[in-house]
């Protein structure tokens, strides 16, 4: 599984950042470690570098399936790990649903729904 970060011009310390952020995605999406092959994230200030406030830091994540179509998460918080461990909470959260429904719909395979059975009228015999 590949993570590449992307920051703003706003973030500053980004190699430690970068570590930070790739461990924690790995070791929360472990289980789902065959399955994703991309995972991108960008953080960034929303209000730049100048203004702060509650929901001043954001981190979206997009995690790209083999087979499916990307999830992309976002969280906003006032600091860059409280987002960034809000966004990683969300994205496991979608992947587990994603793997759910996956399985449901391998468990009850194809045809349902649908009489396999022929069915013999007394008309016809």
């Amino acid at each position: 599984m590949q993570i590449q970060v992307e920051t703003d011009n706003h973030i500053e310390n980004k190699q430690d950042l970068q570590a930070h952020v790739e461990a924690v995605i790995r070791e929360a999406i472990d289980r789902f470690s065959e399955q994703v092959t991309h995972v991108e994230a960008h953080l960034g200030d929303v209000n730049s570098g100048t203004k702060s406030g509650p929901d001043d830091m954001r981190c979206l994540l997009e995690a790209r399936l083999a087979g499916a179509k990307p999830v992309a998460v976002s969280h906003s918080a006032p600091s860059l790990h409280q987002a960034i461990d809000g966004a990683v909470g969300k994205l496991r959260s979608a992947l587990d649903t994603l793997a759910g429904k996956q399985i449901d719909r391998q468990r009850r395979g194809v045809g349902t729904g649908h009489v396999s059975a022929d069915i013999v009228r007394e008309d016809d015999v």
